[in-house]
């Protein structure tokens, strides 16, 4: 699959995955996507940490509010930041940037390579859901994890939702 072909098939995947669990060497890959990402300064300040070790996963898929893709995914990968990287003007002024490209490259290297994720924060940001994780995964205490990608295969097709034109979203000037 091409570039622009993993653009436009990659999609947020909310329901149920296939449990057959997945090569590490293919997490592995993907994870070297987001690796490869640009950060702000050339801080590399985003830490990956693949969550595949079934207990945890199982632990992972028990919270409070995990359905769909979150209760039933092979593997997890949980990208985390330094707890205090707004306060910085130095590179980890750009941690949440930083972040942010690596997990676009994650989500396209897992479409790229057949599988299914969905970006979660939101719900890691309630409850302190993140803090637990964190302590799940021995994630050290300066450190939270900010973004957790469900990584599977979908057991149903998804429609791809309805996407504005190139008209209505861009201006040239």
């Amino acid at each position: 699959m091409d570039f622009f072909e993993a653009v436009v098939k990659r999609q947020s995947y909310r329901g149920k995955m296939d449990q057959t669990p997945l090569p590490l060497e293919n997490l592995k890959k993907i994870v070297q996507a987001g690796i490869d990402a640009p950060s702000g300064k050339n801080g590399q300040t985003t830490g990956f940490i693949i969550i595949q070790d079934e207990s945890i996963v199982q632990k992972i898929r028990e919270m409070p509010g995990a359905g769909g893709s979150m209760a039933t995914a092979p593997a997890f990968i949980a990208c985390h930041i330094s707890k205090d990287s707004v306060q910085d003007s130095g590179p980890k002024g750009f941690e949440i940037e930083d972040c942010a490209a690596a997990v676009e490259n994650i989500l396209l290297a897992a479409t790229a390579l057949g599988y299914s994720t969905v970006w979660i924060d939101g719900w890691l940001r309630s409850e302190n859901r993140a803090e637990t994780l964190g302590s799940l995964c021995g994630l050290d205490d300066e450190r939270i994890i900010r973004i957790l990608i469900p990584v599977g295969k979908a057991l149903a097709e998804q429609k791809r939702p309805a996407k504005q034109s190139f008209n209505e979203r861009v201006s040239i000037i």
